[in-house]
Order: structure tokens, then C-alpha cells, then sequence
């Protein structure tokens, strides 16, 4: 037997290594015979990368006919249909490289694309799980910054030596492509980045903006990056960095905090960071005196306000020589909060204190927000002609929407309140043990919130439309 070359697994079990090899290797047969007729396939961490769905299905850059650039009032994918997967059990996906588990965030992710290059998924009847039966998919696209940055590479690699004739898109290309673009036609000005903590820790944004400027013959960018340690999370709804009910100050959160060295909330910058304190947004940990000791984020708003405020701090200290006019959405899941970066922006601009305006030598008055998921539908439609794989009548099937949820019959398994991993268990995990800890299941109204779908609804009107033919009650 010929076995796949997997780099990144070299120090892995051997035992484990095996049976995944076998694993691959069962379904590199079926991908063998990629048909025009199979889906494509889009996985992130969560529902973050159904912004990357929304540019597929409405995206009209091409003549459909010609391949031509060129818009033609048709969706360039008209013609596609899709498999959705949200790795929501394993995410945040920007904690592991923190945790020095970067290892098995990759087996993660490689597991990931077996699931979607396989032919079955799970279902739960009567109190058992059974497998059904599900196409494999003919393009790959990693609609997750975080999983491109660490495993992009690795994937190709594995897909080019095992002659699997499925591509690899990925979206870090596309957001470092656009913003050089709005920098090339515009003055110059930084460039930041505002992704997850493992994006930013892998680098991948910076190194690919100086790789691309270079060859371009641009001059070196000046790069900003911040980390948005539990931005993601809130969205996503996860236990350690966002409850909905909780009413206050909880042991178990992970997020920013006054007692957080990394990611520090300064109290002598909450004028400036104008924290939403309605409701439940805002937790205290308070003395015996009723004195607020400590702060913990229980909103997605005031974590954008939180890291942005972060991100013009950091220039300061560093006296950064241009005020940033771009700033990259590294992570699939912040377009969600684009209204609400656009306006702490603008609040930031305006702000005053005594020595004038604070911000104003550190960002433009307008900053282009960058949104990898139009670029990245743009190179998956052009890679998907490339390999003569485009679907030449228009499927009438549905779209398929897939999520990870904790498999329970594993003995070990730990979970919160809401169901989910503990964050110990999450990161605790070793890289080869040979075990399945998820189960890919369909999306439905209990393994994703009607909070969610809402917001899904909101901003993503095309996907939500999507999602609502095949989850009854989505949204509700």
C-alpha cells in the first residue's frame, strides 16, 4: 500500500497513523471517481464561514457561459450546490496554537476533510445512531483563517500526492489580494489585521501581505495585527467566553479581563472603550464593599470595542508611521459585526481627551473593511473551471448543513452545562490517541441556537434562505 505523505503527523503514534491512513484511503477510491455532479464542500470552525457560503451563492464575476470575467445577471455557481460543515465541538480553533496544541488542531482539521471527501454522515434514531449515505464533494474550500494558516499547505500537499482531483481554496489569499488592491488605489496607509489569536500567532496574514506586496512591486506595508481573543467565541455562542443568561461574574470564562495579563482590560481606558453595560453585557466580580474588582465581556459588541480600542493602544505605544486605512476581517466569523466595527471606528477617530484627538495620527477617517469571502469565491470558481469540474445543468438537489457535536459514548468525555466540551477537555486532548470524538451530524434547532439563526438570518440572508429549506424550525 502506497501511504499518503502527512508531514505534519510525522510524530505522531504509529498505530493511529496507520488507521488513518487506512481511513484516507478507504474513501480515496469513491474520490477517484470525482463527478461534476458532487457538491462543493465549505468547513469552518463554526457558522463563521457561512459568510464565505453567501458569497457563493450570490457572487456574479464571470460569464457563466464563457468563464470570461464579466458579470452576466447570473450567480457565477447557479449551477452548484454545496456541503456545509461547522467544526463547532473543536472551535475556537485560535486557542490551540496558545495551549501548544497545534498538532491536534491539525488532525482536526484533517479529519474535517475526510468527513466532507467521504460518503456518510450520522443520524440519531431512537436512541441509536445510524450512518447515512452523502456524496463526497469535488473542491474544498477552508472557509476558516485560522485552519488555512496552519493547514492549507499540508492539504494541498496530501491532495496533489495522493492524485485526489479535488482543489484546495483557502481564504488568506483572497483578504492579503484585496487589501493590496484598496492600498494600490488609494494613499497609503497600515494595514491592519483583526483575526483570531491562532491566526495571528501563525503569522500567515503578515508573511502572505509581504510576499504579495513584494512581487507586485509595492512598496513594504506596514502591518498592525490584534488578536480577537474571544470574538469568534461570542458569536459562536461558546460557554467560555459568552452565557446569554448568565447574571454575574463567572469561574469559568476566558475572555479579556482586568485580571488577564494577556489581554488586559485597563480601567483607565473605560471612557474609551464605551463597553455596552445593558443588561447582562457587562459582568463585575465585586468586593464586600460593592467595589467592582474585575470585569469579564459577555457580548459580542463589547469585545469589538475591547479589541479595537487594543489594536489603536498598541500603535500608539509603537508609534506607528501610518494611520491604518484597511483593516482585514481575518476571521470568517467578524463580518457578522461589521455595523458595529464601523461605528467604534468612528467613535475612535472622534475621540478627544486633553492632549486632542487621541487617535487621529494612528487611523484614517476612512478605514476599508476587508472581507476575504468574495475573493475566496472568486478563486474557487476560477480553480473549479480550471479543473473542468463545473456543473453543467443546474442541480435541483438541496444543500446539505453539517455540524460536530460531541460524541458521549467516549468515557472520558467532559461537557459544560450547555453540552458542550470544557475548555479542559477541549485543549487537554493529545494529538494520535486514535479516537472519534465528534459525530458530523445535519444542522438543527438544538445544536445551533434560534439566537444564531437570527443572526444568521440578519446578515446572511441568502445562506439563512438555504439553511430554512432543510432544518425545520431555523430561526424561530
Amino acid at each position: 500500500m502506497k501511504y499518503p505523505k502527512l508531514p505534519y503527523l510525522f510524530l505522531l503514534p504509529a498505530v493511529w497513523l496507520v488507521s488513518l491512513v487506512l481511513s484516507i484511503n478507504k474513501s480515496q477510491a469513491q474520490q477517484k471517481m470525482v463527478k461534476r455532479s458532487f457538491p462543493i464542500g465549505v468547513f469552518d470552525s463554526g457558522t463563521g464561514g457561512l459568510t464565505v457560503m453567501e458569497a457563493l451563492l450570490t457572487i456574479d464575476e464571470f460569464n457563466n457561459d464563457t468563464g470570461e470575467p464579466g458579470k452576466d445577471g447570473k450567480p457565477d455557481f447557479n449551477k452548484e450546490h454545496f456541503q456545509y460543515l461547522a467544526d463547532q465541538a473543536n472551535m475556537p480553533y485560535g486557542n490551540y496554537a496558545a495551549e501548544n496544541k497545534t498538532p491536534l488542531l491539525k488532525e482536526h482539521i484533517l479529519k474535517n476533510m475526510q468527513f466532507l471527501l467521504g460518503d456518510s454522515f450520522e443520524m440519531a434514531a431512537n436512541g441509536t445512531w445510524k450512518q447515512s449515505a452523502k456524496p463526497g464533494v469535488k473542491m474544498l474550500v477552508l472557509a476558516c483563517n485560522t485552519a488555512t494558516a496552519f493547514a492549507l499547505a499540508d492539504i494541498r500537499s496530501f491532495l496533489k500526492s495522493e492524485q485526489y482531483p479535488v482543489a484546495a481554496i483557502g481564504v488568506i489569499d483572497a483578504g492579503v489580494k484585496a487589501a493590496l488592491q484598496y492600498q494600490s488605489t488609494h494613499q497609503r496607509g497600515a494595514i491592519g489585521v483583526f483575526a483570531t489569536a491562532g491566526t495571528v500567532a501563525s503569522n500567515g496574514y503578515p508573511r502572505t501581505l509581504l510576499e504579495m506586496a513584494a512581487q507586485k512591486g509595492m512598496e513594504t506595508p506596514v502591518i498592525v495585527s490584534q488578536g480577537g481573543l474571544g470574538l469568534a467565541e461570542s458569536i459562536d455562542r461558546d460557554w467560555s467566553y459568552y452565557v446569554d443568561t448568565a447574571t454575574s461574574y463567572r469561574n469559568e470564562y476566558k475572555g479579556p479581563s482586568v485580571k488577564n495579563a494577556q489581554y488586559k482590560i485597563d480601567t483607565t481606558l473605560l471612557s474609551i472603550y464605551r463597553f455596552n453595560r445593558t443588561g447582562n453585557k457587562l459582568l463585575c466580580e465585586y468586593d464586600d464593599k460593592g467595589a467592582c474588582q474585575d470585569i469579564q465581556l459577555n457580548d459580542p459588541e463589547n469585545y469589538v470595542r475591547y479589541h479595537l480600542v487594543s489594536l489603536l493602544e498598541k500603535m500608539r505605544q509603537n508609534k506607528t508611521t501610518l494611520p491604518m486605512n484597511t483593516l482585514i476581517l481575518g476571521c470568517t466569523h467578524y463580518p457578522f459585526m461589521r455595523p458595529i466595527i464601523e461605528q467604534v471606528l468612528k467613535e475612535l477617530y472622534d475621540y478627544q481627551d486633553n492632549s486632542g484627538y487621541r487617535y487621529r495620527e494612528y487611523l484614517a477617517k476612512e478605514v476599508a473593511l476587508i472581507d476575504p469571502s468574495y475573493e475566496t469565491a472568486k478563486e474557487a470558481y476560477l480553480a473549479l473551471r480550471a479543473m473542468n469540474l463545473e456543473q453543467e445543468t443546474r442541480q435541483k438537489k438541496e444543500n446539505a448543513f453539517y455540524i460536530t457535536i460531541p460524541n458521549q459514548s467516549l468515557s472520558e468525555v467532559q461537557l459544560q452545562e450547555d453540552g458542550w466540551f470544557t475548555y479542559q477537555y477541549k485543549y487537554g486532548r493529545q494529538a494520535g490517541e486514535s479516537k472519534q470524538y465528534v459525530r458530523y451530524v445535519p444542522f438543527d434547532i438544538n445544536n445551533i441556537s434560534s439566537a444564531t439563526y437570527q443572526r444568521i438570518h440578519a446578515a446572511l440572508p441568502n445562506a439563512y434562505g438555504q439553511i430554512k429549506r432543510v432544518v425545520k424550525g431555523a430561526g424561530k
